[in-house]
């Protein structure tokens, strides 16, 4: 078990963690839009990447979320979408060697996607520079943001046994995110 005081936990003890066989296909998709997202981790003193998506944004409208997308048909898998989408939201080029692992899939409860998350642990990132599909970029530090994971519902959203939150600087992580940020944290406590 990793403690959270933000220094219990090394770069290569994640790069470890992560370590998974890389699927990037799902099997039983039926009645659900396939997407998925990069779990992008860096630095020293470990931080998380996420967005805010933009309130005019037709689905998942001022969401805090990883990068990613919907699977485009030139996309010859879903880690292929999410490189494409990570780079085209936030500007950060990953390639397919640098992805450690994926979590397990995640259902929407309102959109109707299933997402597959992969994670990938690096030492520094450069700059980063939102799209029209990012309203700002967070450098979320990871054990405060797993700390925060509470039961509590959401008022604004129908509640689901087993829902996780998580909250920074005053913005609740909810939802499919949630539920990612859920698996990291288990990761880290087995």
């Amino acid at each position: 078990m990793y403690d959270y005081d933000g220094y219990g936990i090394l770069l290569d003890d994640l790069k470890s963690i992560f370590s998974t066989s890389i699927v990037p296909e799902i099997k039983d998709t039926v009645g659900y839009r396939l997407a998925s997202v990069l779990v992008v981790i860096y630095d020293s003193s470990p931080k998380i990447i996420m967005t805010e998506k933009p309130k005019s944004m037709k689905l998942h409208a001022g969401e805090i979320s990883f990068p990613g997308g919907k699977l485009d048909p030139i996309d010859s898998d879903l880690l292929e979408t999410a490189l494409r989408e990570t780079n085209e939201e936030i500007g950060l080029p990953i390639s397919r060697d640098q992805i450690l692992g994926q979590l397990d899939p995640v259902k929407t409860l309102n959109s109707g996607f299933l997402i597959l998350p992969f994670v990938c642990v690096l030492e520094e990132i450069p700059l980063l520079v939102p799209n029209s599909e990012v309203e700002k970029i967070f450098h979320i530090p990871l054990n405060p943001l797993l700390e925060t994971m509470t039961d509590d519902l959401d008022p604004n959203h129908n509640p689901v046994d087993g829902m996780r939150t998580f909250e920074y600087q005053s913005q609740i992580v909810w939802g499919a995110s949630a539920r990612m940020l859920e698996q990291i944290d288990n990761l880290l406590k087995s």
